[in-house]
């Protein structure tokens, strides 16, 4: 009778599916809670289904675009997406803790500016930022550069170490116009004109120059960039951890690959993003747990979000993935990353500490709806400049031409 009536129970719970990447092990932790919320929630059953991160940029927008789909998501194009978020708060109780601990980014997620629906909650902050292979600072005799260094400091330091310590590359930068940002904010970018619209302007120029002449006298390795074509996404980490590279612009969310990956090969350390003249800049960002129009249960895709964003399964969650916290009262509070070795954790404070320094531009750019529409013909064009497809002038162009189509598209 017993297990007749087990039966019966499991019949009849609610399935929800949740679409999740990992960078490291954030699947395999949401799981772990799942488990816990199931517990307490007999009725309901949490499916976790891990994806690739390449999945979640290019199968999930079609997927929901056809009516199609899961009901919860791991997602970091936040704005492209948010026409396909479902509005829980009439399922949530207390709204006011939304608001007063994932205020600050509530804003990314809304379809319209002024929203007030909850349609999720940032999993975890991010900040772009760079990695320093210290062991070969240390073995060339160069000083690193303090936290106020330029990024042309940066690169001095960074060729002496290469030539010295005969490395393959000074530098390797994420093959990402999110990654991109950064720098050009940093250099005087505004990325958008006085009426709100993307704009391409002297600061902007001035790092695309400077990158493909970094390129093309050897300080960039070729190979992250040139090895790809279109827009795609390609990763610098990898060149780092196999010591190709002195230096590395990537972010935050590789810090637990880095201590899995490099283990005692040799000593590295996050820095202060470098400076330009306006600013010395990241971009903000994560990945948010969204709730999703195709969701046949709304009511219990509610509830396990609810009990994600509770405090002490938060905490649970940031510290056993080495994540910074979206949580107000967590960054207050700090987090106890149980995981994380002393490289790691050094690591977590550098970017922790590095977010008051993050510019209101690189705000305004990461919530912005059609930041692609810059972000990919970034990545193609100044991939066209550097291999010698393109002058540096007619890649700037076509960048522009590029973004305005794109945003035009994206408004039909």
């Amino acid at each position: 009778m017993a297990l007749i009536a087990a039966g019966a129970i499991s019949a009849q719970a609610q399935e929800v599916r949740v679409m999740c990447y990992q960078d490291g092990v954030e699947c395999d932790v949401t799981a772990e809670l799942a488990k816990k919320f199931e517990a307490q929630n007999p009725g309901i059953k949490i499916v976790v289904d891990a994806v690739p991160y390449k999945t979640i940029l290019e199968q999930l927008p079609v997927q929901l675009a056809a009516g199609q789909g899961p009901d919860i998501a791991r997602v970091t194009d936040l704005g492209g997406l948010s026409k396909f978020y479902l509005d829980i708060s009439s399922h949530i109780k207390d709204q006011k803790y939304f608001d007063a601990q994932f205020g600050s980014t509530a804003g990314w997620l809304s379809p319209n500016a002024g929203d007030k629906g909850i349609y999720g909650f940032m999993s975890q902050l991010t900040m772009t930022g760079p990695y320093v292979n210290k062991t070969l600072f240390e073995q060339a005799k160069v000083a690193l550069p303090g936290p106020k260094a330029t990024w042309d400091e940066w690169v001095v330091a960074a060729n002496k170490v290469a030539k010295a310590t005969q490395t393959k590359a000074a530098m390797a930068w994420d093959r990402s116009g999110h990654r991109f940002a950064g720098p050009a904010i940093s250099n005087g970018a505004a990325i958008f004109d006085a009426k709100g619209d993307l704009t391409l302007d002297a600061g902007y120029k001035t790092t695309v120059n400077k990158f493909v002449g970094w390129h093309k006298d050897g300080t960039l390795l070729k190979e992250v960039w040139a090895g790809s074509g279109g827009s795609t996404y390609a990763d610098s980490i990898g060149e780092f951890i196999n010591g190709n590279t002195v230096m590395v612009l990537s972010g935050s969310w590789q810090i637990n690959r880095l201590q899995k990956d490099i283990g005692n090969k040799f000593d590295w350390v996050a820095v202060p993003n470098p400076c330009g003249v306006a600013a010395c800049t990241g971009i903000p960002g994560g990945a948010a747990w969204v709730a999703l129009k195709t969701s046949k249960s709304p009511k219990e895709t509610a509830a396990f979000l609810n009990f994600m964003a509770a405090e002490a399964n938060y905490a649970d969650f940031i510290a056993k993935t080495n994540n910074i916290p979206a949580h107000a009262g967590l960054a207050k509070k700090g987090v106890n990353y149980v995981n994380a070795q002393p490289a790691a954790r050094a690591a977590l404070g550098i970017f922790g500490s590095g977010v008051a320094q993050l510019s209101p531009v690189a705000y305004k750019f990461q919530g912005y709806k059609y930041n692609r529409a810059l972000m990919l013909p970034t990545v193609s064009r100044v991939t066209q400049a550097l291999v010698g497809e393109l002058s540096t002038d007619e890649a700037l162009n076509k960048i522009n031409t590029d973004m305005q189509d794109a945003v035009k598209q994206a408004q039909k």
